[in-house]
């Protein structure tokens, strides 16, 4: 975006997302100032351009929110749609760089082009080019990923960073063996907080909703919807809380047994109890 006029002697633009100024006039004709004059801080052009500044960080939270919830289900995306949203800057942020596979077993890579016709360029382990143009591809949960330490290791040496936490996300595997009847996790149960009220508020802080007593979260997995739950306490308690047991609920409410539960499920109902405990209250003198 370019600078606009802002009264008499000065011109305002967004640079990296904030609103600067610049003198037009006198010595410091063209320098970016420090700080805005109080002329400029008070002009429409400037009103405007912060709240242009505000519609930018929604709509970017917005692109990543969508595709991480893409990725933490694994749901199919149709190429074409990665292709229109591409040109805008904010969806290519979230995008660029995560883990595509598509319809081959060599077609798996790290998304660094779409083009408008449809075609995504992706680098794969060999450090190759690849391109393909299959109807849709997913971008897949890393616990689903065969080669999730060979893509660390690679992303390592190619300086990857993704927009949307994908291969360097917590992942828990669901143990192979697990009692039949069992339907509740306790390994994070037990973190204590000053209130219900701050262990809520950290909640929602790490993107969880609160209901009924429960942190929850939505995921699809395996086809069907289910709900990691966490007990933090009950509503209008007002005292102090702790986590408690960690279960996995079907789309009808029902409490799964843990065998029940499917690989992206258990691991993010896992990193999402690990998430609340890890900002319990540390008693000195105690190993946090």
């Amino acid at each position: 975006m370019g600078w606009v006029a802002a009264g008499d002697g000065y011109e305002v633009a967004l640079v990296e997302g904030r609103v600067t100024a610049r003198a037009t006039a006198g010595r410091s004709a063209g320098r970016q100032l420090k700080t805005l004059p109080k002329a400029v801080r008070e002009h429409p052009e400037t009103d405007r351009l912060r709240r242009f500044a505000e519609w930018l960080d929604r709509h970017a939270a917005s692109c990543r929110e969508q595709v991480d919830a893409w990725m933490v289900s694994s749901l199919p995306v149709p190429t074409g749609l990665l292709a229109r949203v591409w040109p805008d800057e904010a969806w290519q942020a979230a995008l660029r760089d995560l883990v595509v596979v598509g319809d081959g077993e060599d077609e798996v890579g790290f998304l660094r082009d779409a083009t408008p016709d449809g075609e995504l360029r992706l680098v794969d382990l060999d450090g190759e080019t690849v391109r393909i143009s299959p109807a849709v591809v997913t971008l897949p949960h890393p616990v689903l990923l065969e080669d999730l330490d060979e893509l660390r290791e690679f992303a390592a040496e190619l300086g990857v960073v993704q927009g949307v936490d994908q291969i360097h996300r917590a992942t828990w595997l669901r143990p192979a063996e697990l009692p039949e009847k069992d339907t509740e996790v306790k390994d994070f149960a037990g973190g204590r907080f000053p209130s219900r009220f701050r262990l809520a508020a950290r909640a929602t802080s790490l993107g969880y909703k609160v209901s009924g007593g429960y942190a929850t979260t939505r995921v699809r997995d395996g086809g069907r919807t289910v709900e990691p739950a966490v007990w933090i306490g009950e509503p209008y308690w007002d005292g102090d809380s702790e986590t408690g047991a960690l279960c996995w609920r079907d789309a009808e409410g029902r409490q799964l047994a843990l065998r029940e539960v499917g690989p992206v499920a258990w691991s993010e109902g896992m990193r999402m109890a690990a998430a609340l405990h890890a900002g319990r209250t540390v008693e000195e003198g105690k190993n946090a």
